[in-house]
């Protein structure tokens, strides 16, 4: 079995690792968080969540294989190789092993039944797509493409949100990066006829389902797996920091609407702590996920996943 492979009930779950490192400073990632609250928990949040002397938050881009029921699922598809990212230049050009990771994990692209995106942002649907004869293609030929309508929608430059006059810079700069990866890894899904856009809950199988959790962005959702007795909620970006179970409160400075993040975060966390579910972000390296317990106003790390903390990446 491959080292960063979990069993819940009836479904495997594999990780695979595109890319792993150091994001912006603590307080630039969650801006309402303080000094404090990071340095007190230093001693759990260092070194897999964050390196205290250069005050960063540790991050990795990855997606999740799922085999249940005879279909392998992809859920999120990270950065893909060879993108323009003007603004983004860490991410830019990337070339990286990330379809060999992939196949040593026992999944070939024609494997590949069903790709979930949690939401549109770029880090979450760019190998949705890859660069061949001269044009962005799907990666995965025989591959159902799950995109949430509300965002598809509002990342859609001819049709939603984009077209909004942004509110500062910093919002433009993120618009124009949105349309970019709309245009690079989500058309191309809607021209091939892979695309399956759905709202509000979406049953892929007796084990999966997906159900709307906004406010990180319109359309974010989240991926519930229930096999036997066993629970797991893959969250996306719901949670970028574990510092954020520890206050359900601050929200990302990626979400589109924090306060609504906020509410969405802390009703999930509320579910997964009494349903002792397995919390599954998309970005937490270390072990990757956790279940959680209620403490005080708000929730804390209860045990940790059985992924490996490998810095493959």
């Amino acid at each position: 079995m491959h080292p960063d492979t979990i069993v819940l009930g009836d479904v495997e779950i594999t990780r695979v690792v595109e890319w792993a490192g150091p994001v912006r400073t603590a307080r630039r990632v969650v801006p309402d968080s303080d000094e404090e609250t990071w340095r007190r928990n230093e001693w759990w949040l260092a070194p897999d969540f964050w390196t205290p002397d250069d005050d960063a938050c540790r991050c990795r881009v990855q997606t999740w294989v799922l085999r249940s029921e005879g279909q392998t699922v992809l859920v999120d598809t990270g950065i893909g190789n060879g993108r323009d990212r003007p603004r983004l230049p860490g991410f830019a050009g990337l070339d990286t092993l990330f379809l060999d990771r992939l196949r040593a994990a026992g999944v070939a692209p024609e494997d590949v039944d069903i790709v979930v995106n949690t939401h549109l942002h770029h880090d979450h649907v760019g190998w949705n797509t890859r660069w061949r004869d001269g044009r962005w293609v799907p990666t995965f030929p025989q591959a159902t493409y799950l995109l949430p309508r509300l965002d598809d929608v509002y990342f859609d430059p001819a049709k939603g949100g984009l077209r909004r006059p942004p509110r500062d810079t910093s919002e433009r700069l993120r618009r124009e990066d949105a349309e970019l990866a709309f245009r690079e890894s989500v058309e191309p899904v809607h021209r091939s006829g892979q695309a399956v856009v759905w709202e509000g809950s979406h049953r892929i199988d007796r084990n999966l389902t997906l159900e709307a959790a906004p406010g990180h962005t319109p359309g974010s959702c989240v991926l519930t797996l229930r096999s036997g007795t066993d629970r797991a909620v893959f969250v996306g970006d719901m949670l970028h920091s574990p510092v954020q179970v520890l206050h359900p409160e601050w929200s990302s400075r990626f979400c589109e609407d924090p306060a609504l993040a906020a509410r969405t975060r802390r009703a999930y966390l509320s579910r997964a702590a009494e349903q002792r579910e397995l919390v599954i972000p998309a970005h937490w390296p270390g072990h990757a996920g956790a279940e959680v317990r209620r403490q005080g106003d708000g929730f804390a790390i209860a045990t940790w996943a059985g992924f490996s903390r490998s810095t493959a990446g």
